[in-house]
């Protein structure tokens, strides 16, 4: 085994050589003898059929290669932000990324919400200019957009000779080059004081490798980003790129003695349908045979599986193995039970690092074309849902429905060629609609007493219903005596707290316009159960658990029904750079889009336009934004939360 891992992720918006560049790292390192075309489907990382068929990737892959004493497990992950998701769950588990911008193109609207996402979780990043062969390559008006739009603590390398041609060389900037040195310094400075003290009173006191110390330091820090230059076709640039890799970014970190932290960032089935994990240990060993404890968001409990074998990535492509250790990446057969997002032990570094992207804000019913695929359907949906848990498959019984989550429609297109090449299943979409939320509006309280008429099961429940501040999410509070609870089923009152909570969440699914509900309190203030030898009002035959389960919608739905409801739509915060003598066109066509506009900021010959609209509605300012401004507006958005519907509130499936 080599002495160091590095968890190295490369990433990009789409079309700029992303995995082309994974095919030359991987050929540089002798895993491959020749480059595969994303265009012929011969790469390395996009092995599906789809992938290979549209030449985009579509989920993450890993690839492993030595580079001296250093065992490099490459993440291959997508480009098109429909598969934002897919990237998502990859940032949690790298040491360092990689990230690609095509030399024409420059950065994107996707690059920079990368970019974000990467500096919110301090990964370190080295950048890389893709594409200078091509005609209209331009790295000095990238690198400017780079300092511009991402970061500006972006330091160039090298330079570039013959730019836009097939012949385009890199040059990598000399260890003692003055004029490279100087910037360098400077650059450095922001952070190290007594750096730029000692250069400036003596510049033969700091010595170049002082200098490249400091930038390897601050680099692993997330500090300072060094940009390479370089071609992924011709091979230009890339050596340099893989020194950078190697030196500027740090190796993987963890104490295999200690106890097992992992998590998980990809689920696959194996050739026998068997399901495989891929994990991401940041400390402990885990071996075959192991019986390992795992958890997901929103459990109140954990789950144990057993391994039963084990790959490991390590110099080279994934081997069976007996165990796997921190810093490493293993496949784990044997845990069914798992999926993506999982944590395997303790919570790791990046615990929270999900969620940094916007959620799926679409979704739409998938109809099978024969109807007795039905079953099947939803079957085949379930095992997609294992491989990417944001698609949210929902079943709706009453109008014999399934619907899925979806971030576009080139995501939707990828399901329907999945289920018809891998499943054998035939499908059409419904119109695709936005995914509202509900909040509540006041407070609102109901009861359903046991042995009443109205109450079909064995169970007392008084529930209320609180608003909460937005983003807050759900909390849920006990407030019952423990002589109400049937402790002969939850053994503990906490037990029933967490079973009652998780009853409430399942519930709180559908409210009365059919969406989700969010951002409220439920309290329990009143309890009561069945049993043969109880006071006269209780006695009957005993409760059980799923009593308090089946009754626990049911009141949460009267009470939600006396508070009030308000549907809220999702929303995003785009902000859109055009040429300034295009703001009298873009203004009128943000109000069309119901778009609430904050004061433009004019910037002489470009200007910033801020503003909050439907998300529903972005797609449609995409689309005109290059017919505004002459093709030359880039808008970049975030997730903005969600806000009321004005006028009719919309029910889910009419």
């Amino acid at each position: 085994m080599l002495g160091r891992t590095l968890n190295l992720g490369i990433l990009a918006h789409v079309d700029a050589g992303k995995t082309t560049l994974t095919e030359r790292l991987l050929y540089a390192a002798g895993v491959i003898d020749a480059i595969g075309s994303v265009d012929d489907g011969t790469t390395q990382t996009d092995s599906l059929a789809l992938e290979q068929q549209r030449g985009i990737t579509i989920k993450s892959a890993v690839a492993s290669f030595p580079i001296d004493d250093v065992t490099i497990n490459l993440i291959d992950t997508p480009g098109h932000p429909d598969f934002i998701a897919e990237v998502e769950r990859v940032l949690s588990v790298l040491d360092g990324v990689v990230l690609v911008i095509a030399a024409v193109e420059g950065v994107q609207a996707q690059t920079r919400v990368l970019m974000r996402a990467l500096q919110r979780l301090r990964i370190p990043t080295l950048l890389f200019v893709n594409k200078i062969d091509r005609r209209g390559a331009d790295g000095e008006r990238v690198l400017g957009e780079i300092r511009d739009r991402l970061t500006p603590a972006a330091i160039a390398m090298g330079s570039v000779t013959g730019e836009g041609a097939r012949s385009a060389v890199y040059n990598a900037h000399a260890p003692g080059e003055t004029a490279f040195t100087s910037r360098l310094v400077e650059l450095l400075a922001e952070h190290d004081d007594a750096l730029l003290a000692s250069y400036l009173d003596d510049e033969s006191r700091v010595s170049p490798r002082e200098v490249l110390g400091e930038l390897a330091a601050q680099t692993k820090r997330s500090l300072v980003h060094p940009v390479y230059f370089g071609s992924a076709i011709t091979g230009a640039g890339v050596e340099a790129l893989i020194a950078g890799i190697t030196e500027l970014l740090p190796a993987a970190a963890g104490d295999a003695e200690g106890s097992v932290s992992a998590s998980v960032f990809k689920v696959e089935r194996g050739a026998t349908g068997e399901k495989v994990a891929y994990a991401r240990l940041f400390s402990g060993t885990i071996n075959v045979r192991d019986r390992v404890q795992f958890r997901r968001d929103g459990w109140d409990r954990d789950e144990e599986g057993k391994v039963t074998a084990i790959g490991r990535f390590d110099g080279g492509s994934a081997v069976r193995s007996t165990s796997v250790a921190a810093g490493h990446i293993g496949k784990l057969w044997g845990l069914n039970a798992i999926q993506i997002g999982d944590t395997i032990g303790e919570p790791g570094p990046r615990a929270r690092a999900r969620h940094s992207f916007v959620p799926p804000t679409l979704e739409s019913v998938v109809v099978p074309l024969r109807a007795a695929d039905k079953g099947a359907l939803y079957l085949a949906l379930t095992q997609l849902a294992e491989q990417d848990p944001l698609i949210d498959v929902r079943r709706d019984d009453g109008r014999q429905e399934i619907s899925v989550s979806l971030y576009g429609e080139v995501q939707k297109e990828v399901i329907q060629a999945t289920l018809a090449n891998d499943f054998g299943l035939d499908v059409a979409f419904r119109e695709t609609t936005p995914i509202y939320v509900e909040r509540p509006m006041g407070t609102g309280e109901a009861v359903e007493i046991l042995h009443a008429e109205s109450n079909p099961f064995l169970a007392t429940i008084r529930l209320r219903v609180d608003p909460a501040p937005d983003g807050s999410g759900i909390e849920f509070r006990l407030q019952v005596d423990h002589r109400s609870v049937p402790l002969y089923v939850y053994k503990k009152l906490e037990n029933f707290a967490e079973a009652m909570g998780q009853y409430v969440r399942d519930g709180l699914q559908e409210g009365p316009f059919g969406w989700q509900v969010v951002d409220g309190i439920v309290t329990m203030t009143e309890s009561n159960y069945s049993s043969p030898d109880g006071p006269p009002a209780t006695r009957g035959p005993l409760s059980t658990a799923a009593d308090f389960r089946k009754l626990t919608p049911l009141v949460l739905m009267q009470a939600l029904k006396q508070a009030g409801t308000v549907v809220c739509e999702p929303t995003v915060r785009v902000s859109l750079e055009i040429p300034t003598e295009a703001i009298g066109a873009v203004l009128p066509a943000l109000a069309r889009l119901n778009a609430a506009v904050e004061t433009p900021s004019l910037q002489g010959r470009l200007s910033t336009i801020d503003a909050v609209l439907p998300a529903a509605r972005a797609d449609d300012l995409q689309r005109q934004l290059a017919g505004l401004t002459g093709g030359e507006g880039v808008l970049d958005s975030a997730f903005a939360g969600y806000q009321p519907v004005s006028g009719e509130q919309p029910r889910r499936g009419v």
